[in-house]
């Protein structure tokens, strides 16, 4: 395959002939782009660009060109003054090159990439979904707070403009902390249909903010009924056809010092200044020429390789490469992407290199990959990466050197030191958690609040306003709490009506995944819930271990936000009191499973900061009906009377607060303590009626419990794929706006604008609250035959705009 990239054939005709793909658009377009197929379930083919220097090597003077290019333009568009004021954001991983270089021609601008790598220490000032990727979510890690802080433009990068979803996403995070009037969003190739394009126009509308596009080309991707299946099967068809060999290494591996100036950062990681720029501007003919010195005389055809988000270090090292030794020379890096391999010449990616990964990442071990590396016929291969990737795993025999020195005479390894932020020291101590009943009217024994009182602070909004401002990007949903529902007495009746004929089997679910806990996790648990929802239920589990084995469980409620992590503060606290080996998470419910990655990633991130292990970021929960978690009370989808109400079956404790005015950086997240509806209260009502039926279900939790650990718990994550297709199949396009199951939709209906209410077919008393609360707020309540949880709570996709099309399924987009 030595000219893989030179055969005279589009490398996009393999797939376009099998799948029926189409692309259409700019005459330049293909000169750009080939395509392959993803090993990915959520998307059949990949456009693979020959000018990013990801998956085919290119010539390091043209990927660095292109992003040049796209960066003079914007600064046209902006000029001098706006260009100084704007902050460059590039995408992880595939796209922090190509940023570079954008930032790189706008000159005059910082610059930021996301990353998928928690760093310790560095606390995260955003984060947003990729929902078409392989792993999804983005970390901004910017070493100064102030970066995302101001409001000038902000340049968002990415190689593929294919939705805009992603975008959208991380505009709407950013914008909600920081409000600009302008963003411009830059790409290699727009490739959305007319629909994407509108949306993104109705969404810069509603956040009041100008949104620019700077691409090279443009065109659009038609894709035949039946792809991804289609897709699939071709994969599998071919899985093992264009993967490499791995015949014994046969070349040389040799270290070479680059000596890479002390202080400057690898990379945009936690943010690149111009300032940065010139030093290395300055450094790289040096480093550049201890490369040319390690390079075996007579070297004809050179690879610089980079290391999945470290692009830009050794994409400026090639160049400079390429400028001073006559060998020829060419950049790319390796991936996490996992992308089939077909050695054809019509197909883009034509051979994969598999191999471990090597810098300990936080989603853990997997495979990471090289395409079109072996076979091109390289002489040499500079592998390039940073630090924190340098380890026994790099240099294993199933390691990436062994893989390139098994297909390359010669391997040189060159390190640049991963650039390590400053941080500021925090305050040792930390104040005791609240108790009841100064805080709360649950008994001080029964739990205590890791959380500061804000209960004299006015924090309230009108629901209306609140959705409005959290949907147009003007607030994050936890800077403000509902106006608490005030319930009719029928709403009333309807829930100890509930309670009444549900807590047998609310005991039940307590009992089982109490004793679940005790039997897995031995010794003391420490239970720590998840505030607010999972605060019953951890009194519920601390009181059947009490009623049941006479042992007292420490319980503790914590905040966890979504898209903001649980509270820090609240981690090195617990941390401080007990072993984190013995603490278990507990909630309510699971609904799509996302406060359960929000936490896997929090715990992860936590303990890289802290130097602290132990915690397992499994949570146990009452009710997994979107199948999330393996320890749990039931999968079944019933209705908690508990998320009926807001405070006050909570022990009149508002849904916790993190707002930057209110919680400093060594602060407990906020809650109130609604004192003033201690006439409404139910909350210890509501753990007597429940605590009460334990003795009478204490056999079928024993023979539950049996027959539940002999199971496969493993989690399947159907709630979080049913989601997608709802979000998809109802024109929404948002997977935060679909809250599945009864719990959540009854949270939907008590403090979101709801569009619609999707109930199962036949669904009876479960959700006989849910039909009365949209009576009350005149939703529609629709019946479908094939849905996995009972209901699911559809928030409305455009509040100020008017919601459905014709066919009452699609938005409206005016």
């Amino acid at each position: 395959m030595r000219n893989a990239v030179n055969d005279g054939v589009w490398s996009g005709t393999w797939v376009a002939r099998r799948l029926g793909v189409e692309l259409e658009g700019d005459e330049h377009l293909t000169d750009l782009l080939g395509m392959a197929l993803r090993r990915n379930p959520k998307r059949a083919h990949l456009l693979v660009s020959k000018v990013l220097g990801k998956h085919v090597p290119q010539s390091p003077a043209v990927v660095h060109g292109h992003g040049l290019k796209l960066g003079h333009r914007v600064r046209a568009l902006l000029g001098d003054a706006e260009a100084a004021r704007a902050v460059v954001l590039g995408y992880a991983e595939t796209a922090t090159g190509l940023g570079h270089s954008v930032a790189d021609g706008l000159a005059l601008a910082p610059y930021l990439h996301s990353t998928r790598r928690p760093v310790a220490g560095v606390t995260p000032a955003g984060g947003f979904e990729e929902s078409h990727s392989h792993a999804t979510f983005h970390l901004l890690l910017p070493e100064d707070p102030a970066l995302l802080a101001g409001d000038g433009p902000l340049v968002l990068v990415d190689d593929e403009f294919s939705t805009g979803n992603t975008v959208l996403n991380t505009i709407r995070e950013l914008h909600a902390r920081h409000p600009r009037r302008r963003y411009v969003v830059v790409a290699l190739v727009d490739m959305r249909s007319a629909e994407d394009a509108a949306r993104l126009d109705e969404f810069a509308a509603e956040i009041g903010a100008r949104v620019d596009l700077v691409a090279a080309a443009s065109g659009t991707v038609r894709l035949p009924e039946g792809v991804l299946e289609k897709g699939q099967a071709l994969v599998a068809e071919h899985e093992t056809a264009g993967a490499a060999p791995a015949p014994a290494p046969h070349g040389e591996v040799t270290r070479v010092g680059l000596d890479w100036p002390t202080g400057l950062p690898d990379g945009g990681r936690h943010g690149f200044t111009p300032d940065h720029r010139a030093r290395l501007e300055t450094a790289l003919p040096a480093m550049a020429a201890r490369i040319a010195e390690a390079l075996p005389e007579g070297s004809r055809r050179v690879l610089v390789l980079g290391f999945e988000e470290l692009m830009y270090a050794p994409l400026r090292l090639a160049a400079e490469l390429e400028r001073t030794v006559p060998a020829e020379v060419r950049y790319s890096t390796t991936t996490r992407s996992p992308v089939l391999a077909v050695d054809d010449p019509g197909y883009a990616i034509r051979t994969r290199l598999a191999f471990p990964a090597h810098d300990d990442p936080a989603d853990g071990p997997g495979e990471r990959y090289a395409y079109n590396v072996a076979g091109a016929g390289f002489d040499t291969v500079v592998a390039v990466v940073d630090s924190a990737a340098d380890t026994p795993a790099l240099h294993a025999p199933d390691g990436l050197l062994a893989r390139l020195a098994a297909h390359a005479p010669h391997v040189l390894l060159a390190v640049v030191p991963a650039h390590q932020p400053h941080l500021p020291e925090r305050p040792a101590m930390l104040p005791e958690p609240l108790r009841g009943p100064a805080f709360s009217s649950y008994a001080p024994d029964e739990v205590g609040w890791l959380l500061q009182d804000l209960s004299a602070v006015s924090l309230e909004a009108p629901t209306e306003e609140r959705e409005e401002a959290v949907q147009s990007g003007g607030a994050h949903y936890a800077e403000s709490l509902p106006v608490e529902y005030q319930p009719s007495e029928r709403y009333q009746a309807l829930f100890h009506a509930a309670l009444d004929t549900s807590a047998d089997r609310i005991a039940r679910a307590v009992g089982v995944v109490t004793e679940t806990v005790l039997t897995e996790r031995g010794g003391t648990p420490v239970l720590v819930s998840l505030a607010r929802a999972g605060t019953p239920v951890g009194v519920l589990m601390r009181r059947w271990a009490e009623q049941r084995y006479g042992v007292q469980l420490p319980h503790y409620a914590v905040s966890i936000v979504r898209g903001r992590g649980i509270d820090a503060n609240a981690l090195r606290w617990l941390a401080a009191h007990h072993d984190p080996r013995d603490v278990v998470f507990v909630d309510g419910w699971t609904g799509k499973g996302a406060i359960t990655r929000e936490l896997a990633d929090a715990i992860e991130e936590f303990e890289r900061a802290e130097g602290v292990t132990g915690f397992d970021p499994e949570i146990a929960v009452l009710a997994d009906p979107g199948s999330c978690v393996r320890t749990y009370g039931t999968r079944d989808d019933f209705l908690i009377p508990s998320a009926c109400l807001n405070s006050t079956v909570s022990g009149l404790i508002s849904r916790t607060v993190l707002r930057a005015d209110l919680v400093g950086p060594d602060d407990f997240h906020g809650a109130k303590f609604y004192r003033e509806l201690a006439d409404a209260d139910v909350s210890v009502a509501f753990l007597d009626t429940v605590s009460a039926r334990f003795p009478e279900v204490r056999d079928e939790v024993d023979a539950a419990v049996k027959e539940l650990l002999a199971e496969d718990r493993s989690p399947t994550w159907e709630g979080w794929r049913a989601v997608e297709r709802i979000s998809e199949e109802y024109g929404i396009h948002d997977v935060n706006l679909v809250k599945p199951g009864v719990g959540e939709t009854t949270r939907v209906l008590l403090r979101r604008v709801p569009w619609k209410i999707l109930a199962k077919a036949g669904a009876g008393a479960d959700l006989d609250h849910v039909r009365l609360l949209a009576e009350q707020r005149g939703v529609p309540v629709e019946e479908v035959d094939d849905l996995p949880y009972t209901c699911v709570g559809l928030i409305h996709p455009q509040y100020t705009r008017g919601a459905t099309g014709a066919d009452g399924r699609a938005v409206n987009v005016r």
